[in-house]
């Protein structure tokens, strides 16, 4: 199937008279016809279902479905992005070891990984993206484990170059994880440019409709976790009665390890109603893209043009010093978020934001209605002066995420706040 028939299809397929649309299954806990079929299933969790901490079938549907989109072996949904973010490097890291992020990412993960999991005892070397292959290189130590960037970051916009960072990751033993949130699948599937592990937040675009927050881990299954690294994956694990991950669940180790161990603690799953909301919103996520991408380039280009704006970031702007790196990764489109900066710095985008009337001035991005958010003053407002500047992020920076809205009126609105600047 194509990737728009598997927005409709993937992941259910009802057999003779049940239901067409995926069902709710509002339970948490599943029935056993004996102890000794209770015990398989411990034995070995992929051959049925143990309780909703773990999984459900609503959930399990939406799961196959992801999967399908990205390319991968397998998924496992989880609360919300953050939770994504944390647990797929977790099921790599412990205490004592490191990894590498790119610099220009979220400012929320950026807080999990400079602080909280620094607190665990986990280091996270953040590097420039943009750095030639010998610097990022040169941060690598050896007990570092992993590689983590944004295909699109979070609010800079800068494109991730997913090749040469896989292969500086391979190069040194360990996966390169990818968050796709921005483009999703639609125009951009990492596996397809090197990456091993993707996590999203489904909250955003996936969703599409801010009625539910959650987040996703695919697992392409490419990776080697039997490269000596990697002990957890091949070497019995106590907690789980002396399972081997590679041993007994081959390429998809990654993922079982991830809801056995990781998921069975922190319980951080999606109620079947989440992904019940989540899947309606996945159906129609290629032909909201689309659009979203038309209605944003637009966008850019009329900021582009105005006197009031220092500087426009968005890819699909072939003023962008990305612009090469977008064709090559996202030759479909660079979604619907675009960030600028106002003249004037922090009072006048707060002027510009405070003016419009369409737009919504919300914590939130990726919706079907365009909204606006100041990050120096909200998502990433823990940052410091120096953080904000590696971030790509100054005062004057206003994230507009466009939405399905007819474009003129789109830009109405945009007028209204500039026009509130010159008052």
């Amino acid at each position: 199937m194509k990737i728009e028939t598997k927005c409709l299809h993937a992941g259910y397929t009802p057999k003779n008279t049940e239901p067409r649309v995926v069902p709710i299954v509002q339970s948490t806990t599943y029935v056993y016809d004996s102890t000794d079929d209770v015990a398989a299933v411990f034995d070995d969790p992929t051959k049925s279902l143990i309780y909703s901490r773990f999984e459900n079938p609503t959930v399990m549907a939406v799961e196959d479905k992801i999967a399908a989109l990205e390319g991968g072996i397998g998924a496992m949904c989880t609360s919300s992005g953050q939770a994504a973010s944390l647990l797929s490097l977790l099921n790599i890291l412990k205490t004592g070891d490191s990894f590498i992020s790119a610099a220009t990412i979220y400012g929320g993960t950026i807080n999990l990984f400079a602080f909280t999991l620094k607190k665990l005892g986990i280091e996270c070397i953040f590097v420039d993206a943009d750095a030639p292959e010998e610097e990022i290189r040169a941060a690598f130590k050896p007990n570092t484990k992993a590689v983590f960037g944004e295909t699109l970051a979070n609010p800079a916009l800068t494109v991730f170059d997913i090749e040469k960072f896989a292969k500086i990751a391979h190069d040194n033993g360990v996966p390169l994880i990818i968050d796709n949130t921005f483009p999703t699948p639609i125009l951009c599937r990492p596996f397809e440019f090197g990456a091993d592990i993707i996590v999203h937040s489904t909250t955003k675009y996936m969703d599409g409709h801010a009625v539910q927050g959650g987040g996703v881990i695919i697992d392409s299954g490419n990776f080697d976790w039997t490269n000596g690294k990697f002990p957890e994956f091949t070497e019995p694990d106590e907690s789980y009665h002396g399972t081997v991950y590679t041993k007994a669940y081959g390429k998809a180790a990654y993922i079982v390890k991830a809801r056995m161990q990781l998921m069975r603690d922190f319980g951080c799953y999606p109620s079947a109603q989440s992904a019940f909301y989540l899947n309606l919103g996945l159906e129609t996520l290629h032909v909201r893209m689309k659009q979203y991408c038309e209605n944003a380039l637009t966008a850019a280009k009329f900021l582009e043009a105005n006197e009031h704006v220092l500087s426009v970031n968005y890819p699909g702007l072939e003023s962008s010093k990305y612009h090469e790196l977008a064709k090559k990764y996202l030759p479909l489109g660079t979604s619907g978020v675009i960030s600028f900066s106002i003249k004037g710095g922090r009072s006048a985008a707060v002027k510009f934001m405070d003016s419009l009337k369409l737009a919504s001035n919300e914590v939130h991005v990726a919706d079907i209605r365009t909204c606006v958010l100041h990050p120096a003053s909200a998502t990433h407002r823990q940052l410091t002066d120096e953080q904000l500047a590696a971030a790509g992020i100054d005062g004057g920076l206003i994230r507009l995420s466009v939405g399905l809205e007819n474009i003129d009126d789109i830009l109405d609105d945009l007028r209204l706040g500039f026009a509130a600047l010159e008052g």
